[in-house]
Parts: C-alpha cells; sequence; structure tokens
C-alpha cells in the first residue's frame, strides 16, 4: 500500500457513500485509476465493507457496557452471545477472564436482565459506560503521514 492507497482509506472511512467522481478530485486521480485501487483494496480484504454507522441511543439503546466474562464452557457462552441482540462485540481475551463482550440496552435494569440471564454460562463483571470521548478512531490517520 502506498500513500494513495491511505488517501483513499481516509477519505471513505469519513464518507463511504462518497461518490468515485468526488474522491478522485480530492486526491488528484482519475476515477478509473480510483476504482481499480479500490477493486484492488477490496480483493486484498484491507475494505471489508461498507456500512452505516447506527446512533445507539436514537434506537433506544441508552445504556452500554463492558462485560468481562470468565466461563469454563466458550461454546455455549459464544452461542448465547450470537443469539443475544443485547452483544455487540465478542472478544476472546487472555487473563482470569476469558470473554469481553461490549453489550447495548435500553436501561440499567434491562442491562442487570442481561446479566442474571448470562449467569448460567459462567461469571461476569459489567463495566458501564459513563462517557464516550472517542470511538471508531481511524486505522489509517496514523499511516497517511508515515
Amino acid at each position: 500500500m502506498d500513500q494513495i492507497d491511505y488517501k483513499i482509506l481516509s477519505v471513505l472511512e469519513d464518507d463511504a457513500r462518497i461518490p468515485i467522481s468526488e474522491m478522485s478530485r480530492m486526491i488528484a486521480m482519475s476515477q478509473p485509476a480510483v476504482t481499480e485501487r479500490l477493486r484492488k483494496l477490496e480483493e486484498q480484504g484491507v475494505i471489508k465493507g461498507y456500512r452505516a454507522e447506527l446512533s445507539p441511543a436514537k434506537l433506544g439503546k441508552h445504556t452500554a457496557a463492558f462485560v468481562l466474562f470468565k466461563t469454563n464452557n466458550c461454546k455455549d457462552l459464544v452461542a448465547f452471545s450470537e443469539a443475544s441482540p443485547e452483544v455487540v462485540d465478542l472478544y476472546r481475551i487472555s487473563g482470569e477472564y476469558n470473554y469481553l463482550m461490549r453489550v447495548l440496552t435500553d436501561t440499567t435494569e434491562s442491562l442487570a436482565n442481561f446479566l442474571d440471564a448470562s449467569s448460567a454460562y459462567g461469571f461476569s463483571m459489567p463495566l458501564i459506560v459513563l462517557s464516550t470521548p472517542f470511538e471508531d478512531k481511524s486505522l489509517v490517520a496514523s499511516t497517511e503521514t508515515t
């Protein structure tokens, strides 16, 4: 990947719906050249997909938490997590706990209900998010200038 690829990725991170014509003007390349680079980045798996960024609060999800989870029944916990709409991310981690979940719920009461339901799979330690100074930091901003 070169600096032009990083510029393309940076533009896409800001607005994945930007027309190719506008992107090509921004980075001073022809539309066919930008299109070809995008195709290559997709084929290489650098660009995994294009998504809409949704607002949890606008969807009624006002309580966010990270839940450390300790279990001896990994397969069942993973299946439970996949089936639970509250779990939006699940990470296998090292240390005393073996999973970290990111959970979004309507209220703290619905978070408590989720924790009660998950207790069948092991021990959890919830960490309620009080504020989010930033989230989804750019993966390419720091590499653009290198």
